[in-house]
């Protein structure tokens, strides 16, 4: 076995792992470092895929904005050292149902699409050319999500002050 590929198993179990960890875990606070840990790992496979833009991104936006914007409403609510309530059994089950369906049509998608090569319009990954594209309105820019992606941290945000306000 080569060792990119003993690398890679590695950085799989980290994401897998922190993910798991982060869904069965019974402490909340517990369970956003976990999420740390599997977006870390995430962002360490763009890197390992050489990708850096993507993977300083990942860092800079899910851990740097978004798993600390959930610990800090996390310290701000009053049920931040308590343990989580245990799911009843219905809960599991059409959770457990729904991840399966998510499951079997994203590869039902996958299966039927039909992929094509386009390597004749390759564009340069730098950062000048990244900036442009995602900052473009023409048919393939990504200004639109762009914006979606703040309004998401904006309500983070209001979410965030809402769950802080203590009730009377």
């Amino acid at each position: 076995m080569d060792i990119s590929v003993i690398i890679f198993y590695i950085i799989s179990v980290v994401i897998t792992g922190g993910a798991l960890l982060a869904v069965t875990s019974k402490q909340i606070f517990r369970a956003a470092v976990y999420l740390i840990f599997s977006l870390l790992g995430v962002a360490s496979m763009y890197f390992y895929l050489e990708n850096n833009f993507i993977a300083a991104v990942q860092i800079v936006v899910y851990v740097g904005g978004i798993v600390v914007l959930i610990i800090f409403s996390i310290f701000l609510t009053q049920n931040s050292g308590h343990r989580l309530k245990k799911p009843d059994g219905k809960r599991v089950f059409f959770s457990a149902l729904s991840v399966l369906s998510a499951l079997l049509l994203t590869l039902n998608v996958i299966g039927n699409y039909n992929f094509k090569s386009n390597s004749n319009n390759t564009i340069e990954p730098e950062i000048k050319n990244i900036g442009m594209q995602m900052l473009s309105t023409t048919q393939y820019g990504y200004l639109l999500p762009f914006e979606v992606v703040s309004f998401l941290l904006l309500a983070a945000m209001i979410g965030c002050i809402v769950i802080a306000l203590k009730r009377n």
